[in-house]
């Protein structure tokens, strides 16, 4: 396959930044789903943390980067807090948009909302505490020039 080839089937792939966050399309498969074919609730976790995870990427903070001492020494992210409202079951084969945006940065702790949704229909909200740790498990500061990049809006 050539480069532009690759190129244009990964176009889309990490979602798109938009004016309030991010948003990410995500199909429900078999292995998302229990016996009666609805989401098992944990893996509602795991679209949240697509979601999470593709609006880092496309802000300009990359997990590789972290775990290579970018920032003078070895970071990573944790969840420190949870809050999940399961509002409506998501089923196989829908197509389901996860939303992110940023509530607030302090320190080391960024908190955001997000939300799950099929079409019109709310399925899941969520409201997560992040922080950044070091090597040792200490929390550690966010560089001064993520908030920028968490904050920015497209063009």
């Amino acid at each position: 396959m050539t480069e532009a080839a690759q190129d244009q089937l990964t176009v889309g792939i990490s979602g798109a930044l938009t004016e309030t966050g991010h948003r990410l399309m995500a199909r429900v498969y078999f292995a998302d789903t229990d016996f009666t074919g609805v989401v098992y609730h944990a893996r509602y976790l795991e679209f949240l943390e697509r979601g999470r995870s593709d609006f880092l990427r496309l802000s300009g903070v990359h997990h590789t980067e972290l775990a290579d001492g970018k920032h003078g020494e070895r970071l990573s992210w944790v969840v420190r807090r949870m809050e999940i409202d399961f509002r409506q079951p998501a089923r196989i084969d829908d197509i389901v948009t996860i939303e992110t945006r940023i509530e607030d940065i302090s320190g080391a702790r960024i908190r955001m909302h997000q939300r799950l949704a099929r079409g019109a229909d709310l399925l899941v909200e969520a409201r997560v505490e992040a922080a950044v740790i070091g090597e040792g498990g200490r929390p550690r500061r966010f560089p001064k020039e993520w908030a920028a990049f968490f904050l920015r809006r497209p063009a």
